[in-house]
C-alpha cells in the first residue's frame, strides 16, 4: 500500500516469465525451503523412497518445521540439479507451495523496490505474461495445491 491507499501497489497486476535458469532456488545465500508433512509425504512417493529415506537425505527439522537442505557448497536447493547443461527441479511435479508461489512471497511484494530488488536475481520478473492482482492473490493464499488443479501454477521453473 502506497499513500494511504488501501489497494496494494500492485494492483494493476504484475509482469513474470520464468526463464527457467534455476537462480530461485540456488545459493550463494542459505535459505529455508519449507515443507509440509503432507509434501514430504509427495515428494516420497515421487521418488518411490519410503517417507523416513526421504527426510532423513533431503530434510531437517528447523524448530517445528521442516526445510529442504541445500547443497553445502553452493546453497542450491538439494533438487536442483545440472540436466542437459541447465539446472533443473527433478521433483518438478511435486515441488512444495513455496516454491509454487514464487516470485509472489510476501517479502517481494511489500513494495515496487523489493519487487525490483528480486528482480535482480529472478530475470523472469516483469517480463512476460502479466498476473492479474487476482491472479497473484490466489496464487499467494493457495496453501493445499495438491487438493487443486496446479496447471497454471506461477513458478514455471524445471
Amino acid at each position: 500500500m502506497i499513500n494511504g491507499n488501501s489497494k496494494p501497489w500492485y494492483v494493476a497486476g504484475l509482469a513474470f516469465e520464468c526463464a527457467q535458469c534455476g537462480a530461485c532456488c540456488s545459493g550463494p545465500g542459505a535459505g529455508y525451503i519449507w515443507v509440509s508433512k503432507a509434501e514430504v509425504e509427495l515428494i516420497a512417493r515421487f521418488l518411490n523412497e519410503p517417507v523416513a529415506a526421504v527426510r532423513e537425505k533431503y530434510m531437517c527439522r528447523v524448530g517445528l518445521r521442516t526445510t529442504i537442505i541445500e547443497q553445502p557448497y553452493n546453497k542450491d536447493c538439494v533438487f536442483l540439479r545440472r540436466i542437459d547443461g541447465q539446472k533443473k527441479c527433478v521433483i518438478y511435479s511435486v515441488r512444495p507451495n513455496q516454491c509454487r508461489t514464487w516470485p509472489f512471497w510476501s517479502e517481494n511484494l511489500k513494495n515496487p523496490a523489493a519487487w525490483n530488488e528480486a528482480n535482480r536475481k529472478c530475470p523472469g520478473i516483469n517480463r512476460g505474461r502479466v498476473y492479474s492482482f487476482d491472479q497473484i492473490e490466489k496464487i499467494r493464499k493457495r496453501k493445499k495445491w495438491w487438493l487443486q488443479s496446479s496447471q497454471n501454477d506461477s513458478c514455471l521453473r524445471k
